[in-house]
């Protein structure tokens, strides 16, 4: 198989949601750093480590075939020279619902490489059910002197 370059972590990311939407193991692999330190946590699952684990828990998702449409949303990212965080919503429609299931959080790391940008994270957990409320802002503000 032939390596593709991501000159972007976005492009890595954008190619991990593809290959996750179209059920594509070696896409989905393709996104990832071929390391043995690379971590993925699918929601309520243990820590999968290395490339083995890894592959071996997304052919076991990939197994039904295509997935389900995914829309991020929320994204933060912090990206330095050599690494780059993005924290998103994952936004899941099931074929057949009008409507997204309750959001999953991600944080997703990647790491600029000799090949380029590569996924070494992926940790996935269900949203809470409700929102936290806003902190409560004061009418007046305060001045220091």
């Amino acid at each position: 198989m032939t390596s593709r370059i991501f000159p972007t972590a976005q492009d890595a990311e954008n190619a991990f949601y593809e290959a996750l939407e179209r059920g594509d193991l070696e896409g989905m692999m393709a996104v990832w750093a071929e390391d043995e330190e690379i971590i993925c946590v699918h929601p309520g699952g243990p820590r999968l480590s290395g490339q083995d684990q890894v592959r071996e828990s997304w052919a076991k998702i990939f197994a039904g075939g295509a997935g389900p449409r995914v829309r991020i949303t929320d994204q933060v990212a912090v990206t330095g020279m050599m690494i780059a965080v993005h924290s998103v919503h994952e936004n899941f429609t099931l074929e057949g619902e009008a409507r997204a299931q309750v959001p999953i959080l991600a944080t997703n790391v990647y790491l600029r490489t000799a090949a380029g940008w590569r996924m070494i994270v992926h940790h996935a957990s269900p949203a809470p059910m409700e929102t936290p409320p806003a902190p409560a802002r004061e009418a007046t503000p305060k001045f220091l002197h």
